[in-house]
């Protein structure tokens, strides 16, 4: 299936990347992480570059609230959350990393629906492991995402889909990929006229989400979280290097 990268009139994520060197101040005060405010970009927050000056646009975030904030350079703020809910506060120099910077080799588009408390995910196995996938697939040459995210769930599931909101943004393996919440109609179609990959379209517990393997590892507890609270206003916008899907992921 033919991809394209970038797609058309999806914006800039990136962090603009500094002219010096590429450093970033990790800095806790007794409220949280400190993080500057992006101008003109409302509930966006950037990590403090190396070196730079407190002023007005400083603030701190507690834990609850920086892990459902969208902090810059994306792939910085995974490695920082991550060692912040594993090993504590620590003040540090870090490198910048943003493969949001970097045009991606596909762009992908996936479908969240939810019926009952239950998401749908295409299930796999390998090596007498199960896994799962969000449904969704490459956008095509000339698709918008959202007509590329409702073509892709009717292809994987059989199911009919209306987009509600875009819902998070992933980097990973040189990927970007755009979340959405659909409200879908229909039934499961027959295997045969699916096309998923050999995949098995399966209802799973929303609540089971955050224990579930499911591809990307970082999304899935949030999508579960979201339910119960509420869907974010603006896009989430996550890196994910994580390769182990047994392994617990909170942050």
């Amino acid at each position: 299936m033919p991809v394209r990268s970038p797609e058309r009139g999806t914006g800039d994520y990136s962090s603009p990347m500094p002219d010096d060197t590429a450093l970033l101040n990790i800095q806790f005060d007794d409220i949280g992480l400190v993080v500057t405010t992006e101008p003109g970009e409302g509930g966006a927050y950037s990590l403090p570059r190396h070196g730079g000056v407190p002023d007005s646009s400083w603030c701190s975030l507690p834990l609850a609230e920086a892990l459902h904030a969208r902090i810059r350079p994306v792939g910085t703020a995974e490695t920082v959350l991550r060692d912040w809910v594993a090993e504590g506060t620590a003040h540090q120099v870090a490198a910048w990393d943003d493969p949001a910077a970097a045009d991606p080799v596909r762009v992908r588009a996936g479908a969240v629906v939810i019926r009952d408390e239950r998401m749908l995910l295409i299930g796999f196995e390998e090596d007498g492991q199960p896994f799962y996938e969000i449904p969704g697939g490459g956008v095509e040459d000339g698709e918008t995402l959202h007509t590329a995210v409702v073509r892709e769930l009717r292809e994987e599931s059989g199911l009919s889909g209306e987009v509600v909101r875009e819902v998070a943004r992933v980097w990973k393996d040189d990927r970007r990929e755009h979340y959405f919440l659909l409200r879908a109609e229909g039934t499961i179609g027959a295997p045969t006229e699916l096309d998923n990959h050999g995949g098995t379209p399966t209802w799973i517990p929303v609540d089971q989400l955050p224990t579930t393997p499911v591809w990307p590892r970082r999304l899935a507890w949030r999508i579960a979280h979201w339910h119960t609270t509420g869907w974010p206003v603006r896009p989430a916008e996550l890196a994910d290097s994580i390769n182990d899907l047994q392994a617990d992921c909170t942050w």
